[in-house]
């Protein structure tokens, strides 16, 4: 089985433009976030999806210097920008990341695909949050997803990959798992300048290489001031 792990992230984000490329002690966001992936044990390959629009012309030019995967296509259809990466790549699953998790905990990706391999049509950590926003996996089935796509009908759908299923849950085999402490108050992701800020903070205040620390790691670095209810 070839398990692939897609990336979205694209340079015009509302709220934080161009977070992604973002540098924290001399590294761009987006840097952080493959240098964890790359230490997935369940992982066959790495493919940023970004959009074909001049705007991430960045993004892919990184992901060239850093020797990364990097397939581009519609800047609004992210749906369609997977399918057309696993139509390339022919993997049998894959895991959708979004590119603002710089400090996402790898051993999520290998925990979700084991629970995967127990054959669901998508695995996930969202239904209901016990994890951090920052901190979300989704492992997916490729044929599912191929005869979901046929299915999007609204927007929604398209800018966020796996609406679908979460709205049509009798017609897939979905399995979420949880933490084993409620940490959904945490936010780990980057979307406004406070969470760039708190990440920021979080880096800056290890003392060992940045993939050696866990979630919970993680968690102890965070600035207490700071804890947000999502």
């Amino acid at each position: 089985m070839k398990i692939g792990v897609i990336v979205q992230a694209r340079m015009s984000s509302q709220r934080l433009p161009s977070k992604v490329l973002t540098n924290i002690n001399g590294k761009p966001l987006l840097q952080y976030l493959l240098e964890r992936l790359k230490h997935c044990a369940s992982i066959d390959q790495i493919v940023v999806a970004t959009s074909d629009n001049k705007s991430d012309d960045p993004i892919a030019a990184f992901c060239s210097e850093y020797g990364t995967l990097c397939y581009r296509g519609p800047l609004q259809n992210v749906a369609k920008r997977f399918y057309m990466v696993l139509e390339k790549y022919n993997f049998d699953a894959f895991v959708r990341i979004c590119g603002d998790s710089p400090i996402l905990d790898q051993k999520i990706i290998d925990q979700a695909v084991k629970i995967y391999n127990e054959d669901y049509d998508l695995v996930t950590n969202i239904l209901p949050r016990s994890y951090p926003l920052g901190q979300s996996v989704e492992v997916i089935r490729t044929s599912t997803f191929r005869k979901v796509y046929k299915k999007m009908s609204k927007p929604d759908h398209f800018e966020h990959v796996t609406k679908y299923y979460y709205e049509n849950p009798e017609e897939f085999r979905i399995k979420n798992f949880s933490n084993n402490k409620n940490l959904s108050s945490y936010r780990l992701v980057v979307d406004t300048l406070e969470d760039l800020k708190r990440i920021e903070k979080i880096i800056v205040s290890m003392k060992k290489p940045h993939i050696e620390y866990s979630l919970d790691d993680s968690i102890k670095l965070y600035p207490s001031s700071k804890k947000v209810l999502c």
